[in-house]
């Protein structure tokens, strides 16, 4: 394990009684006074015009490096560093960033100087993809609908389960993420993505993930116009439900006429080994959201797949053409951008290898982790993972967890985040609803050697958690720095 690097010279010395410490008098103006001077020194004009807050933590997590060049799973920086990706921007980069085929392909459509946003024309391309995405996905969806994110499509999604059942309900699981959009956040729970956004949809309500005897309850009242699920929930968790949960569901969806829609912003593009995380589960949804990997991380893409019933209760007539459109939906550029990523993905047999990769991974982590008190689980589909850490019993263990569990929930794990990031040379990030969850996804182009190197980087932080006073010390430190960004 290398030593504790940063600015902890400049921490004072702490007692190893962790619960004694007042956190707060480690905290002063000067101290955020610099740590703001740094961080917009380094990113002024972002820091002035866009997002400052998020220049500071980026800052205080000592991850606010320059990238100079991205390739596969490789990231590399200013100063020399070489940063392996092992959250691909959400599950955006499957074919890894900057695919060559794919920037091809974008290079050939500009150059073509051909009809890219006329927006009274047929989208040729737009059709070609949509064929394709169709063809793929199988079952009962045969239409597709274009837009510029997930969240777009979550959106579409709501309005066309209201025009095809005619009622307003909808029902979401807990744990889900599904967008930032006002339709989007109605259908997610935790207050810190909700608090000081007003009223949201009055008739979206929650139901436990994985719990089958609430949802027929809910189903039954007939209210509900569609029950939208992750089929694995990741900012959840990555919560990997058993297969009779999903065809359970749907089973019950089709009883009391809702339907039931899938959100694989994050699952699809063969993500999980499959084209669509649905076909581990054996279920036809009525309709699809994909994103992030669509259009190989380089233009902003997504889509609505639906069934042939839906697509016509809301384009059922010439008048109704165009009822619900997106100014850059079928855009030429995007298009041409999904249709090199799928050729990208299935040429290099990229569903295979996220299949036998995360299974050797997975296989790895149990190993190399099982000794560790702290590591309650590994978990995961393909090259969608999650390694759950809980609290640990041992005394000398639990009195610091607490302690920065209760200045914030998220603090054990962002200097997990951090001491991979800056001592191991990785890219991760904690689930974004449930902080006790690193996620693993790794773009499916990662190499053999990347996956070795990541088992041993994280087995030798989870050593230094559990037998190094380096950790949270440093934890102490971060908290210091986090408090009032």
């Amino acid at each position: 394990m290398g030593e504790s690097r940063g600015n902890l010279s400049e921490e004072p010395c702490v007692t190893p009684v962790f619960g004694l410490i007042d956190i707060r008098k480690y905290v002063t103006g000067d101290s955020v006074l610099a740590s703001t001077a740094t961080a917009c020194a380094s990113d002024t004009l972002y820091c002035d015009r866009v997002n400052p807050r998020w220049v500071r933590l980026l800052d205080v997590l000592q991850m606010n490096v320059r990238y100079e060049q991205c390739r596969g799973a490789e990231l590399y920086t200013s100063d020399g560093r070489r940063i392996l990706d092992f959250l691909s921007g959400y599950c955006v980069h499957n074919a890894g960033h900057n695919h060559p085929a794919i920037i091809e392909a974008i290079r050939e459509e500009l150059e073509r100087r051909g009809p890219a946003m006329l927006q009274s024309h047929v989208p040729e391309l737009a059709g070609e993809l949509a064929d394709r995405l169709c063809a793929r996905a199988g079952g009962r969806l045969q239409k597709v609908y274009f837009s510029s994110s997930g969240s777009e499509a979550i959106e579409a999604a709501i309005k066309f389960a209201r025009a095809h059942t005619g009622r307003a309900g909808l029902l979401y699981a807990g744990g889900a993420f599904h967008g930032l959009t006002c339709g989007a956040l109605s259908l997610m729970g935790d207050p810190f993505w909700r608090d000081g956004f007003g009223p949201l949809l009055p008739d979206a309500e929650a139901v436990p993930f994985g719990d089958l005897q609430v949802l027929e309850q809910k189903l039954a009242s007939r209210r509900f116009a569609a029950l939208i699920l992750e089929p694995i929930q990741g900012e959840g968790g990555v919560r990997v439900p058993p297969p009779e949960y999903l065809r359970t569901a749907q089973t019950l969806c089709r009883r009391y006429g809702t339907l039931f829609v899938l959100d694989e912003v994050q699952t699809g593009m063969y993500r999980t080994g499959r084209f669509l995380a649905a076909h581990h589960f054996d279920v036809e949804p009525d309709m699809v959201a994909l994103a992030k990997a669509l259009s190989g991380g380089l233009i902003p893409s997504g889509a609505l797949l639906m069934s042939d019933a839906v697509y016509a209760s809301v384009y059922g007539s010439i008048d109704r053409a165009i009822v619900h459109t997106s100014t850059f939906s079928e855009n030429a550029l995007a298009m041409r951008a999904g249709l090199a990523t799928l050729d990208v993905l299935e040429r290099e047999r990229l569903g295979e290898r996220a299949l036998a990769a995360g299974d050797f991974l997975r296989s790895r982590l149990q190993a190399v982790l099982a000794p560790y008190e702290m590591v309650k689980e590994v978990r995961g589909i393909g090259l969608l993972n999650g390694i759950e850490f809980q609290a640990p019993e041992k005394l000398r263990l639990r009195i610091p967890f607490e302690t920065f569990t209760k200045i914030h929930p998220g603090m054990f794990g962002q200097v997990l985040v951090m001491r991979l990031f800056r001592d191991q040379g990785f890219l991760t990030q904690i689930c974004g609803n449930n902080f006790m969850v690193l996620k693993v996804a790794p773009p499916l182009i990662v190499e053999d050697r990347h996956l070795d190197d990541f088992v041993r980087a994280v087995a030798d932080v989870v050593e230094c958690m559990h037998s190094s006073g380096t950790f949270w010390s440093e934890a102490l430190g971060l908290a210091r720095r986090v408090i009032n960004i």
